[in-house]
């Protein structure tokens, strides 16, 4: 795996704090020791904004997460609405340049 770039890397943590303090289906944003609770998740959700995958496909991956894994049910507005700051999150790095 080749390393990330500069903006790459910047990505990768925003995009760590969206699921962390967005997207957090177990409501778990507000408790320090749970910091980690979605790190799994991140790689896979990197990829696929990195690759500027529709954000109908990126929520589908977190409703999967919600269902399969967390075992709640999903919330499909939430997930979209996630999906597409990830999207946005994504121009205004690797696009841009911020």
């Amino acid at each position: 795996m080749k390393a990330l770039s500069p903006e790459e890397k910047e990505l990768y943590g925003r995009v760590d704090e969206i699921l962390h303090y967005l997207w957090d289906p177990i409501r778990v944003a507000g408790i320090p020791q749970a910091r980690g609770e979605y790190h799994a998740y991140v790689p896979q959700v990197f990829r696929l904004v990195l690759k500027n995958r529709p954000a109908e496909e990126i929520a589908e991956y977190l409703l999967g997460i919600e269902q399969n894994e967390i075992g709640l049910s999903p919330d499909p507005k939430r997930a979209l609405r996630v999906a597409e700051i990830l999207l946005e999150t994504r121009r205004a790095i690797v696009e841009e340049g911020l």
